[in-house]
C-alpha cells in the first residue's frame, strides 16, 4: 500500500497487507503490523505517546531494543502532537539506531474522514509522525526530519485494542527507487515489523495500570477484588 492510500487504514475491514513487508515501486519498504492489545483501549495508547515516556519508562516499553528516550516541545494538552521523540533503539540486533520521531496531527494526512471514522467508532486511536533517520537526519523546508512516515491506528473492542502499525520506511529520502531501496534493505523492515510486535506486547501488560494510576483524580480507578 502506497502512502497515497493512508486512508484505507480508517476502515476496520481486512487489507491485502496486515502483518508483513512489502517493496514499493518508489523503492519505499511499507512495514504493517497487527496486534491486539488485550485489556486496552485507545485513550490509554493516546495518553502513552502524550505522555512523552521517559529513559526508565522507554525501556519498560521494551526492555530488550530500548535504550534511549528524551522528548522536546512537548505540548501541555497531552496530545503528543507538535513534539519530537528523540530515541535510540535497537532493532533486535546490537547496532543502536537514533531517531528523530516528530508526531504531527493526524487530520492532515486523513482529513474530515478521520472524524467520520472517529464517530463510526471505526477508530478510537490515531498517533502519526515524520521519521528521521540517523542523529541529524534529512528535515523538509518546514524543519521535519526525512526518512519515513509511521501511522498507528486503533479500534476499541470488547477483548481490547486493535492496533494497526504501518511504517514507510525511506520516505522523503532523495535519489531513484534503486537509491531509496539500497539506504532501505528490506532486513530493516523485517526487523522492525518484529521489534514493532514485541513492544506492543510488553507495553499491553502494564498500559492500564499505569493509566488508572495517573488518571485516578480524573477517572473512577476499578478496585481489584
Amino acid at each position: 500500500m502506497e502512502f497515497a492510500e493512508v486512508k484505507r487504514l480508517l476502515s476496520p475491514d481486512p487489507l491485502p497487507l496486515e502483518m508483513g513487508v512489502e517493496r514499493l515501486s518508489n523503492g519505499l519498504l511499507h512495514v504493517a503490523v497487527r496486534t491486539y492489545m488485550i485489556g486496552c483501549t485507545g485513550k490509554m495508547f493516546q495518553w502513552w505517546f502524550g505522555s512523552g515516556p521517559n529513559a526508565r519508562e522507554y525501556a519498560w516499553w521494551h526492555p530488550v531494543d530500548h535504550v534511549g528516550s528524551d522528548w522536546l516541545d512537548m505540548p501541555a494538552d497531552g496530545s503528543g502532537i507538535g513534539s519530537t521523540h528523540v530515541a535510540d533503539e535497537k532493532l533486535g540486533g546490537d547496532e543502536v539506531h537514533s531517531l528523530k520521531i516528530q508526531f504531527y496531527d493526524p487530520k492532515e494526512i486523513f482529513g474530515d474522514e478521520y472524524a467520520a471514522a472517529k464517530e463510526r467508532g471505526d477508530i478510537s486511536a490515531a498517533v502519526t509522525a515524520n521519521i528521521g533517520l540517523g542523529a541529524e537526519p534529512l528535515r523538509d523546508a518546514e524543519g521535519r526530519p526525512l526518512g519515513g512516515q509511521l501511522v498507528h491506528l486503533g479500534r476499541d473492542t470488547h477483548f481490547g485494542l486493535v492496533l494497526r502499525s504501518n511504517f514507510w520506511l525511506g520516505w522523503g529520502l532523495p535519489g531513484t527507487p534503486a537509491d531509496v531501496e539500497r539506504e532501505i534493505p528490506t532486513e530493516l523492515g523485517l526487523n522492525l515489523m518484529k521489534h514493532s510486535s514485541q513492544e506492543w506486547f510488553y507495553l499491553m501488560r502494564f498500559l492500564p495500570a499505569i493509566y488508572i494510576a495517573d488518571r485516578r483524580d480524573e477517572e473512577p480507578a476499578p478496585v481489584a477484588w
